[in-house]
């Protein structure tokens, strides 16, 4: 069985290199973007031909929220049409799909868990792209799982867990947002629920929510960062009126993931534990 990962040098994808590798699954492949250009069909249509997969993850996207705003026919390209070659190759080359979606679909003006059948209504353009791409996929292929998450961190890339300890040692007080509400998901967590995924060969389709378990603000989840890596700042707790972005961003996105742990047997960790696992791998590596 093969594996296919587009957008392989992000955060998911170097986060999915690292799972493969500890799981030691070694028919997986991690094509450049030059090889793997999501906006290339018939780069696709040749890379598929080549690698003949059976599953093909996609972490490729658009993902800067407020530049977004301005450019609209990039984000859309990527983040809708890209979706669509990838499903439309995965269709021509009998491969499953697992696409990764995010929460910022949802409106965020409700404070129950949000389900996969709740209706989607995003905010900003970002949101409104990747949605597009959930629905540009189902419509093209059956064979897929699109998994939502939300407030993606890991040792890899740029992230707020990053940012919050560069920035923590660079000042003295910082302010954090504190009435956005989510669940941080650490990518390595992320990235072994979707091999366990395609490791079940379930047939079971479709939307899933996966992000750690539990709640927390921007604020609270900036303070457990400098809790557990005894960092000394003083944080401010900021208002979203006073901290004015070009894109709306959800108030409240706490996904419900009875689902994927009932239909996969997946067990999710709680947010703070998977953050002090990162932290400590940071630390290691800067030791």
């Amino acid at each position: 069985m093969k594996i296919v990962v587009l957008g392989a040098s992000g955060q998911l994808g170097s986060c999915l290199k690292k799972v493969a590798a500890e799981k030691n699954i070694t028919e997986i492949s991690f094509p450049s973007e030059q090889d793997g250009n999501i906006l290339d069909e018939g780069l696709l249509d040749k890379l598929f031909s080549a690698e003949k997969p059976s599953f093909v993850i996609n972490c490729a996207a658009y993902t800067a929220v407020d530049k977004a705003e301005d450019e609209q026919e990039i984000c859309r390209k990527v983040n809708r049409d890209g979706a669509a070659y990838i499903a439309k190759a995965c269709a021509a080359h009998g491969a499953t799909l697992v696409h990764i979606s995010t929460d910022f679909v949802f409106k965020g003006n409700v404070t129950g868990l949000l389900t996969e059948t709740d209706s989607a209504e995003p905010e900003n353009i970002y949101g409104l792209t990747k949605l597009e791409g959930e629905i540009a996929i189902a419509e093209i292929l059956p064979e897929h799982f699109t998994l939502r998450t939300s407030w993606l961190y890991s040792e890899y890339g740029n992230n707020f867990v990053k940012t919050m300890l560069r920035l923590g040692k660079e000042r003295d007080q910082l302010g954090v947002i504190v009435d956005q509400v989510g669940s941080p998901t650490y990518a390595i967590d992320l990235a072994g629920a979707i091999l366990d995924i395609i490791a079940s060969d379930s047939k079971e389709y479709g939307i899933y929510h996966y992000s750690n378990e539990g709640v927390t603000s921007w604020y609270d989840f900036a303070k457990a960062v400098f809790d557990i890596s005894e960092t000394t700042v003083r944080l401010n707790p900021v208002k979203t009126s006073e901290y004015v972005t070009k894109a709306v961003r959800p108030a409240y996105s706490v996904m419900d993931k009875t689902k994927i742990k009932t239909t996969f047997g997946i067990q999710i960790l709680y947010w703070r534990d998977s953050l002090a696992e990162c932290l400590q791998r940071l630390a290691v590596e800067k030791a």
